[in-house]
């Protein structure tokens, strides 16, 4: 009964409430403003049809007429494309380079490259065509630029003095020879013996080199081993043909001073490639000296030795120079060639008087000039063969020798050729020489000293 009554009275107090609502919505509702009423009675104007421009458009090549539609084609935009080439991506190449070690051949040093027998015979046949193959020596260098496949792209020899012969592969084999043109730099510098000159020299950052010619200059005048106890002051400058930071050929003399405290010893070299120095002795002209083969190093004096070939002691009557095949040979003297002909295990030689009583004799060329002759005059300085290996010798170098009435004297330190060259020697141009040797030597070692100064600081 009590549940009856309880959910009768939810019934009604509902009802109720919802009345009480409706009629507190109604009560409470005010009319929309008139604006807004207009404003919902607005819609768009209808929309015109587009007017199509009358532009004269050219159908493509390629379109047909009875293909066409019967409607005019309304004008397109079309975006232009630039037609750009993609680059050309180059296949990755392969660099091999070695220098020729002695007793090898071209093809031997092809093979080692990995290079196949046809391509080698091609490239011995290219390179040959531009440089006498027989020629090659320890030293030069050879580079290959292969493909990833192993063929050859390109291959350069490397020859003297900066030379380079290049053969390059494409539908035709191309061979052409590449030549510097160096630029000829002065250096000076300054070195203080305190064991030899060779030692003093190379501790200066100067061609140790140097020290053979300074050895074939003065040998007969200033005994090395006694007069030099240490201390003694060696000024050089020279000269280098250069290509860029590379260095062309073999450096060369141009002045030397060696002070031994009380007597200085000055030597100028020419630059017209003669090899005639000029010694001086305390700023006096003591002799005119051409070197045989410039730049050559000594390899054996004047003496007692063992053979090399015959492995006894021997007399050894002269001096030899070792140099490349083919290096020319210049008369140390002015005077007449007596002989031009073999002489036995001297092979090759070229003899010439300077005077009654002197001459000297120049052994195992490999050839002499066809314009040199029996009986023709030379100068100090004039090439007169070229260095060789005929006769008994043991590789290419020059035997030198200087004779007086017959017998063999030490070419290093015998002054009868000083004599020779001094009666053509002109001493007011040797003197102004050696002055402009001496500005030029003080000139660069300065240049060289504030150099080395800015890069220290």
């Amino acid at each position: 009964m009590k549940i009856r009554i309880v959910l009768a009275s939810a019934v009604v107090a509902g009802a109720f409430s919802l009345t009480a609502i409706a009629i507190s919505g109604v009560l409470s509702k005010e009319p929309v403003p008139p604006a807004i009423a207009e404003a919902t009675l607005w819609t768009p104007d209808p929309l015109s049809m587009p007017q199509i421009a009358d532009y004269d458009v050219t159908p493509p090549a390629a379109f047909h007429a009875d293909n066409a539609s019967p409607m005019r084609p309304l004008p397109l935009l079309q975006s232009v494309f630039a037609e750009t080439a993609l680059p050309e991506i180059e296949p990755p190449l392969i660099t091999w380079s070695r220098e020729i070690a002695s007793g090898e051949t071209l093809d031997a040093v092809l093979a080692n490259a990995g290079i196949a027998a046809p391509a080698r015979a091609e490239i011995a046949l290219a390179l040959g065509a531009e440089y006498d193959l027989r020629r090659l020596r320890p030293g030069h260098e050879i580079t290959v630029i292969s493909k990833v496949d192993g063929n050859p792209s390109r291959v350069e020899l490397a020859v003297d003095d900066g030379v380079r012969i290049e053969t390059v592969f494409g539908q035709e084999l191309v061979t052409r020879v590449l030549e510097p043109d160096p630029e000829m730099v002065t250096f000076a510098g300054e070195a203080v013996i305190e064991s030899s000159v060779f030692a003093a020299l190379d501790k200066a950052g100067i061609p140790a080199r140097f020290a053979v010619d300074m050895a074939q200059m003065l040998g007969g005048t200033v005994d090395f081993r006694r007069e030099l106890s240490g201390g003694e002051t060696m000024r050089i400058l020279w000269r280098e043909a250069r290509d860029g930071n590379e260095r062309i050929g073999q450096p060369e003399l141009a002045f030397a001073t060696l002070d031994l405290g009380e007597t200085v010893y000055e030597i100028v070299w020419p630059d017209d490639g003669s090899g005639e120095a000029t010694i001086y002795v305390d700023g006096e002209v003591l002799r005119v000296f051409a070197q045989p083969v410039e730049g050559a190093r000594l390899s054996s004096v004047f003496g007692r030795r063992t053979h090399p070939v015959y492995g006894n002691v021997r007399m050894h009557t002269g001096v030899d120079f070792a140099a490349a095949r083919g290096t020319p040979v210049k008369a140390t003297a002015p005077g007449r060639v007596s002989f031009i002909g073999r002489r036995g295990g001297y092979g090759r030689v070229v003899e010439i008087a300077h005077g009654s009583d002197t001459l000297t004799r120049y052994a195992h060329l490999s050839e002499v000039p066809d314009t040199l002759e029996q009986g023709q005059r030379v100068l100090a300085g004039d090439m007169i063969g070229r260095v060789g290996a005929t006769g008994t010798a043991t590789g290419p170098n020059l035997h030198y020798e200087v004779l007086v009435d017959g017998r063999p004297t030490d070419p290093l330190s015998d002054d009868r050729l000083a004599e020779a060259a001094e009666r053509d020697a002109d001493d007011t141009a040797a003197l102004e020489r050696l002055a402009e040797a001496r500005s030029l030597l003080a000139e660069r070692l300065t240049s060289e000293f504030v150099q080395t100064t800015t890069e220290r600081l």
